[in-house]
């Protein structure tokens, strides 16, 4: 039982930390939205999770501890981003779709490293040129953010919703 609740609690501050990167990366996209030739950046969420939830050695099959009402926030629906490796530089064919964000595989691009292990940055590839050669699409960068910042919160609501909930059963509250 210890051992369930101890992987459920490090899968969700993975995540945390994973969204934490994320906000980042979004963050700097719109700072450098008036930026000529700044390529806006993101990564893949779901893939970056699975490599820290696999490098940290927990079981996604096995079934989580319920110690609440409350439940992982679900997957919100959307359009797809795309994202490649940027001008002048040759991304794989080979393409991957997770949840509302589609990329390109490439062997360019620069990678974060924080707690959660090392993630992959991919640059988007824009819907609309613009002249100066940003690609910075300020909509969806703003879509993107909000986004993200309510999975950060619900994920770390949840968070403190299981540790209150533990310390509440261990005291016989």
């Amino acid at each position: 039982m210890l051992d369930r609740l101890t992987s459920n609690l490090q899968f969700h501050g993975e995540a945390l930390a994973l969204r934490s990167e994320r906000q980042q990366v979004l963050a700097s996209n719109l700072a450098n939205a008036d930026t000529p030739n700044y390529l806006a950046r993101d990564f893949d969420f779901g893939q970056a999770l699975r490599s820290a939830v696999a490098r940290i050695g927990i079981d996604p099959a096995a079934p989580p501890v319920r110690l609440g009402s409350s439940g992982a926030p679900a997957p919100a629906s959307g359009g797809t981003v795309k994202l490649a490796a940027p001008i002048g530089q040759r991304a794989s064919p080979a393409t991957f779709t997770s949840g509302t964000l589609a990329l390109a595989n490439s062997t360019a691009g620069s990678s974060l490293r924080s707690s959660a292990g090392e993630t992959r940055l991919l640059w988007r590839m824009p819907e609309q040129p613009s002249i100066d050669g940003n690609t910075v699409d300020m909509d969806r960068e703003r879509a993107s953010f909000a986004d993200n910042s309510l999975r950060y919160e619900a994920t770390l609501r949840f968070i403190n919703g299981s540790v209150r909930n533990t310390l509440s059963a261990i005291r016989g509250d």
